[in-house]
């Protein structure tokens, strides 16, 4: 049977969920749940995703996340092969980490997005990792990062949108000691985890009012009916964000003029502006390719690697210079 295709849109929110291969416990180690959540916080980064929670239990997790440039797929499979290429390597295994197609829920901003949040942050007390007291240091969720200053939280980090739908809370110490007493409110009565529809939260396909479930099933016939189903206008978003973060780092290298063809394929400013686009977004090695003229697809993937890896120090100053000089 044919999977079903995702829904993505421009501003789409998802609650993303995904277990280890065989129910293992795949973050069974301190150091295998910060790695996932450095892989996330890199995604976040590249693909310019919204991250309103997240959540790493031992074999499984939770993300409530948005999509403002409508790529979840190509972000969901660059966090779960990048994570899963690095745990391999790490214990030297071999095979996929996860549990093969992940779940992705289309949820309703405002009070469903709240419940969603709060679902997720409760996810170590109701599995008994840690206390209600505790939740706030539970390490691998995004519970304990609200909690700090707002300087101190990665940027795409956002709780403004489920707070106003909490009470209008503000996000201050004020409003963090509000919602913490929102939370310990919940758990004290199985009926109102009920209400809350926490027995809901991982299934179906999406999770909002009857009017934007109608919406989102005119939205699926729209897409399945599609040549792509649909997909065909956010790849032309993508390309349009890889083109203007393309000319803005030639730009910062004074490459403007260049005629790419004339150069090395391996030229240290082409795979610098590979290297610093593959950081920064869903970029393909083929769009670089065509693009900068660089060669064989596979041939980005190794230059960039080297970089990276620090093997290829003239191409990394120049990474360094277009982070410095290049904003948004």
């Amino acid at each position: 049977m044919a999977r079903k295709p995702r829904i993505e849109f421009a501003g789409a929110i998802y609650h993303v969920l995904n277990r280890g291969n065989y129910r293992s416990d795949l973050f069974d180690s301190a150091g295998a749940a910060q790695a996932f959540v450095d892989c996330l916080f890199e995604a976040c980064e590249r693909m310019g995703w919204r991250l309103h929670a997240f959540c790493v239990m031992r074999n499984h997790y939770h993300l409530a996340v948005e999509t403002p440039r409508g790529n979840l797929v190509s972000g969901v499979h660059w966090l779960q092969s990048t994570f899963g290429n690095r745990f391999n390597r790490f214990r030297g295994e071999h095979g996929h980490a996860f549990q093969g197609r992940y779940q992705a829920i289309l949820v309703e901003r405002g009070r469903h997005l709240a419940q969603l949040v709060n679902y997720i942050h409760l996810n170590p007390a109701r599995a008994h990792v840690v206390s209600l007291e505790q939740l706030g240091q539970f390490r691998w969720s995004s519970y304990r990062h609200f909690l700090r200053d707002r300087g101190e939280r990665p940027a795409f980090l956002t709780c403004e949108d489920w707070l106003q739908a909490t009470g209008g809370l503000p996000d201050s110490p004020a409003g963090w000691r509000s919602y913490h007493d929102q939370l310990v409110w919940l758990m004290a009565d199985d009926v109102r985890l009920k209400e809350a529809a926490f027995d809901r939260m991982s299934q179906g396909w999406v999770y909002g009012g009857e009017e934007f479930q109608k919406q989102m099933l005119v939205e699926f016939k729209r897409m399945t009916k599609a040549e792509d189903w649909g997909a065909g206008d956010l790849v032309e978003l993508n390309r349009l964000e890889w083109q203007r973060l393309l000319e803005a780092g030639l730009r910062a290298l004074s490459r403007q003029k260049e005629n790419p063809k004339l150069a090395l394929k391996s030229a240290p400013w082409k795979i610098a502006i590979a290297t610093w686009l593959k950081q920064r977004s869903s970029v393909t090695n083929r769009w670089l390719t065509e693009k900068l003229h660089m060669g064989a697809p596979d041939a980005v993937s190794r230059y960039v690697s080297e970089t990276v890896g620090g093997q290829n120090i003239a191409s990394q100053y120049l990474v360094n210079k277009l982070t410095t000089k290049v904003r948004g």
